[in-house]
C-alpha cells in the first residue's frame, strides 16, 4: 500500500475535492482507504500541553534519577 499526501479544503456542502496532481498518481481502478486528518482545536493543543507539563511536574523526589535518561 503507498500513501499519496495532500492539503485540500472542504466546501460548505461538506465535499472534499481531490488536487489534480495528487488524482494523478491514483490508480485508475480499484479499492482505496481514505484517512481524513483535521487540524487540531487550539483549545485542546493548549490542554494537552498543560496536562504534559503537569505530568512532568509531578515526579516525585525517587523518580529524579530518572531525569538524567533525557
Amino acid at each position: 500500500m503507498s500513501a499519496i499526501k495532500f492539503t485540500a479544503e472542504l466546501n460548505d456542502s461538506g465535499t472534499l475535492t481531490i488536487p489534480p496532481d495528487a488524482a494523478a498518481r491514483l490508480p485508475k481502478g480499484g479499492r482505496v482507504r481514505v484517512i481524513v486528518l483535521t487540524d487540531e482545536d487550539a483549545d485542546n493543543q493548549s490542554w494537552y500541553q498543560g496536562a504534559y507539563q503537569q505530568f512532568l511536574s509531578d515526579d516525585s523526589p525517587d523518580d529524579q534519577i530518572y531525569e538524567s535518561l533525557r
